[in-house]
C-alpha cells in the first residue's frame, strides 16, 4: 500500500512541497491579522500590540498542546515502516479524544484569568482591553486547532502531506476573506469589529478545517475515530514522548513570553515592532518546517525499516535544501526590506523599531533551516528527552543570559534578537553533534 521511502530531490520534494503550503498556512493567518489590525483607523498601535501580545500566548499553549503531533507522526511511520499498522488502529481516536480533553480544561483555566495573564505581559489600558478581548474570543477554538493538528499527526505518521496541505489552503483563504470583512465591516452588512473581528475570523477558519480533517480521517485513512478501550498498547509510550515534548515546548515558550514582556515593557512602538518581526520570524520557521517535516515523517519510517544510510543520506538533504530555501527568503525580503515594513503599519515609531533589527532576523535564518531539520528528524525518531534537554539548555543558558545583558545594557530590541540569534545557534549546533555521535557509526 505504501511505498520504501524515496530519499531523491523529487521524493523529498512531492512530501516538502505539500508540507510546507500546509505550514506556512498558520503564520500566513497570524501575518494577515498583524496586518489587517495594523492598519485599522482608530489605535492601529494599541491593537497591533495587542494582537501580538494575545496571539504570542496563544500559539504558547497551542504549541504546547500540539506536540502530540509529532509524537503520533513517530509512533505510526515506525508502524508504517515496520508493516505492522493494525497493532496501533486504536491509537489515533485514544491520542485525539485525550488531547480535545486537555484543550477544554486549558480552554477553562485560562478564559477566566485573561485579564492576570496578560498583566503578566506588562500590558495595561487600551492594550490589555484589546489583549482580553482578543484572546477570550480566540480561545474557543482551542480544541478544534487541537484536533486539526492531531489529525495533521496521523496523515504525517503515513507519509501523506496533501490532505494537510489542503485543509490549510481551505482555512488560510477562509481566514483572510473574513479579517477583511469582519475587521474593517462591509458597508450596509456587517459594522466594522475591528480586533474582535480578526479573533472570530479565526475561530470560524479553525471550525470549517476542523469539519475538513474528521471526514478525511475517515474516508482517507485506514483508521477510526471511534473511541474504544482499553487503551493501545502505545499511549503510554506516546504520552511519554509527548510529555518530553511538552515540557520542551513550555521551555520555547519561555523565550518567546521574555522577548514579548521585555518589548512591551520598552513601550508601545517596541512591541508593535516586535510583533511584525517575530510574525516574519515564524513565517519562515513554518516555510523552512516543510523540509523539516518530511525529516520529522520519513526518519521514523526508516527507523522502523533499520535503514540508517538512508536516514544519513536524509540529514544531509534536507539540511541543504533547507539552508537554500532560507538564503532565497533572505534575499527577497532584503531586496523588500522597507516595503515589508510598511505592509503593517503606517506608524514611524513602529517602523524606525523595526528596521532597525530585521536585518538580524534574516542573517539568522540559515542557521534556523539546519536547527528545524534536525528538530524534525529527532522528533521522528521519537527522541523526545534529547529535543526537551536542549531547549532547557538553550533556554536558560543561552537565551535567557543573552537577553538579560542586552537589557542592562538597554540594547531593547537588539538584545531580544540577539538573543533568539545564540537560541538558535545552540539548537542547530547540539542536535547536529548528537546525530552525528547517534548515527555516524552506523552509516558506515
Amino acid at each position: 500500500m505504501y511505498k520504501k521511502s524515496n530519499i531523491t530531490f523529487k521524493g523529498i520534494n512531492k512530501l516538502a512541497i505539500p508540507a510546507i503550503i500546509s505550514g506556512i498556512a498558520e503564520p500566513l493567518l497570524s501575518i494577515t491579522d498583524t496586518a489587517i489590525v495594523g492598519n485599522i483607523q482608530i489605535n492601529p498601535t494599541e491593537a497591533l500590540a495587542a494582537v501580538g501580545i494575545a496571539g504570542s500566548f496563544i500559539s504558547a499553549l497551542v504549541w504546547i498542546l500540539a506536540q502530540t503531533r509529532s509524537a503520533i507522526s513517530a509512533t505510526i511511520s515506525k508502524y508504517l515502516g515496520a508493516k505492522k499498522l493494525d497493532e496501533i488502529a486504536t491509537l489515533p481516536a485514544q491520542i485525539i479524544a485525550i488531547n480535545l480533553l486537555l484543550s477544554i480544561i486549558i480552554y477553562v483555566t485560562t478564559v477566566f484569568f485573561a485579564n492576570e495573564i496578560f498583566k503578566l505581559y506588562n500590558a495595561d489600558g487600551l492594550i490589555l482591553n484589546y489583549a482580553v478581548d482578543y484572546f477570550k474570543i480566540r480561545a474557543i477554538g482551542f480544541p478544534l486547532t487541537l484536533f486539526v493538528f492531531s489529525s495533521f499527526g496521523v496523515f504525517r505518521g503515513l507519509q501523506n502531506t496533501f490532505w494537510p496541505m489542503v485543509i490549510s489552503i481551505v482555512g488560510a483563504v477562509l481566514n483572510i476573506g473574513l479579517d477583511f470583512a469582519l475587521v474593517y465591516g462591509i458597508e450596509g452588512f456587517i459594522n466594522p469589529m475591528n480586533v474582535k473581528g480578526a479573533a472570530w475570523a479565526s475561530v470560524i477558519s479553525q471550525a470549517v478545517m476542523a469539519i475538513l480533517a474528521l471526514v478525511l480521517i475517515v474516508k482517507k485513512t485506514p483508521f477510526s475515530l471511534k473511541l474504544t478501550f482499553p487503551f493501545n498498547k502505545e499511549i503510554k509510550n506516546l504520552l511519554a514522548i509527548s510529555f518530553n515534548l511538552i515540557i520542551r515546548a513550555v521551555a520555547l515558550n519561555v523565550a518567546l513570553y521574555l522577548a514579548n514582556s521585555y518589548a512591551t515593557k520598552y513601550g508601545d512602538n517596541y512591541i508593535a515592532a516586535q510583533t511584525i518581526a517575530f510574525q516574519i520570524w515564524l513565517f519562515f520557521a513554518f516555510f523552512i518546517d516543510g523540509y523539516a517535516s518530511v525529516g520529522n515523517i520519513v526518519s521514523g519510517k526508516l527507523l522502523g525499516e533499520k535503514n540508517y544510510k538512508k536516514m544519513w543520506r536524509l540529514s544531509i538533504k534536507l539540511s541543504r535544501y533547507s539552508i537554500i530555501i532560507s538564503l532565497i527568503l533572505v534575499v527577497i525580503c532584503a531586496l523588500f526590506y522597507y516595503p515589508i515594513g510598511a505592509l503593517f503599519s503606517k506608524e514611524i515609531l513602529v517602523l524606525d523599531s523595526f528596521y532597525s533589527i530585521f536585518w538580524i532576523v534574516l542573517i539568522m535564518q540559515p542557521i534556523n533551516a539546519v536547527a528545524f531539520v534536525f528538530d524534525g528528524i529527532f522528533k521522528g525518531l521519537a527522541e523526545a528527552v534529547i529535543l526537551r534537554n536542549l531547549l532547557l539548555i538553550a533556554t536558560f543558558f543561552g537565551f535567557l543570559p543573552v537577553l538579560l545583558i542586552g537589557d542592562y545594557f538597554n540594547l531593547k530590541l537588539y538584545a531580544i534578537w540577539i538573543a533568539f540569534t545564540v537560541w538558535m545557534v545552540l539548537r542547530a549546533g547540539i542536535l547536529i553533534v548528537k546525530f552525528r555521535q547517534k548515527y555516524l557509526h552506523k552509516n558506515a
